[in-house]
């Protein structure tokens, strides 16, 4: 499986901006898709997840109710729709695919190579 991520950019607080990863590769039909962000000096942290069959999502806690991620099975990507953008959003985005549903970057065997969104206060 290879993650190719776009649509990174600069965007104002409160903004919105839309992140897309295309997936190549062999069937990912049992896989969980998920986006995962690095800040300046943070650690990777989960951002949301939603499984490809299924269609569901899941969110981290800091962008619930701001963030929409959703699978498009005829352009076989995954979207991340970014609203309300804060500075503390600012990080490089990437794309991952797992075999099990996991919040877990450790548990994520397939990455994409980031793409850098940037918040503007």
């Amino acid at each position: 499986v290879q993650l190719q991520a776009s649509g990174g950019g600069l965007v104002q607080a409160g903004g919105s901006l839309r992140l897309s990863c295309a997936v190549f590769g062999r069937t990912i039909s049992g896989n969980t898709l998920a986006w995962f962000r690095q800040g300046p000096g943070k650690e990777r942290e989960f951002v949301a997840a939603v499984g490809w069959l299924t269609g569901a999502p899941y969110y981290g806690d800091s962008v619930k109710g701001r963030f929409t991620i959703s699978v498009d099975k005829v352009k076989n990507a995954v979207n991340l729709q970014m609203s309300n953008l804060r500075a503390e959003d600012t990080a490089v985005y990437y794309c991952a695919a797992s075999n099990q549903g996991s919040i877990s970057h450790a548990n994520y065997n397939f990455w994409g190579q980031g793409t850098l969104v940037t918040v503007s206060s």
